[in-house]
């Protein structure tokens, strides 16, 4: 583990339209390399927590800072572009394209943004990434064709496949049987140890929690107005 905070959120306030959810974050961090799990009960915010840390959701007011730069101080491209370059999300839904082969969607970072180069080397991590997840043998077919289980592998290969400094994962194992969660999450868990990446992982798995440094509880980390 490096040390130092890669993340850091303070005074954040977002709300939803017609006000029928508000968010406060007092104060949030993620060092370099360490390994956090959030826990909640459904609905309780822990994808808007998520969506608000990497700019998906654009705070009202406060301050992110995101590996070196402010967030909450950038548009929306570049909010956009430093997301692609710093952050790999496993989204809970997966976010596939549906018309684009498994392949693609694994290196769609590469193909949406020009932060990126996609060259050999990324194709090969690709690869590799689909091998070491057991879906090396659909790498043609498209999201329809191949399971709820598998999607949710192709969505790992694609947050890991830009060895990104951050790694989020929303619910990471809800799709996969016991035999896949572990073969998964432990790949999950070797490639940000190998590129000494932050993961943040949302989860009710409690295997994932023993294996993260710190447990917190999404009401330390967020308040919820209805």
């Amino acid at each position: 583990m490096t040390g130092g905070d890669l993340l850091t959120a303070e005074a954040v306030r977002f709300a939803y339209p017609e006000g029928r959810f508000q968010a406060h974050v007092p104060r949030f961090h993620l060092e370099r390399g360490e390994r956090v799990a959030c826990v909640g009960s459904s609905g309780a915010g822990k994808t808007t927590l998520l969506h608000l840390l990497t700019g998906v959701l654009r705070a009202q007011s406060g301050r992110i800072e995101l590996n070196g730069e402010e967030l909450t101080a950038l548009g929306e491209e570049a909010r956009r572009s430093l997301r692609i370059r710093t952050v790999g999300m496993v989204f809970q839904q997966f976010a596939l394209l549906d018309y684009l082969c498994v392949l693609d969607n694994i290196l769609l970072p590469y193909l949406v943004s020009e932060a990126l180069e996609l060259d050999a080397a990324a194709r090969d991590r690709a690869r590799s990434l689909a091998e070491a997840t057991g879906i090396e043998d659909l790498l043609d077919r498209k999201p329809d064709q191949v399971s709820q289980g598998e999607r949710q592998r192709v969505a790992l290969c694609r947050a890991l496949v830009t060895e990104p400094p951050l790694v989020l994962a929303d619910e990471p194992t809800g799709n996969l049987d016991a035999t896949r969660t572990d073969a998964a999450m432990d790949l999950l868990f070797e490639v940000c140890a190998r590129h000494d990446s932050t993961l943040l992982v949302v989860t009710h798995d409690t295997r994932l929690l023993k294996r993260c440094g710190r447990v917190l509880q999404l009401e330390e980390c967020m308040e919820v107005t209805r």
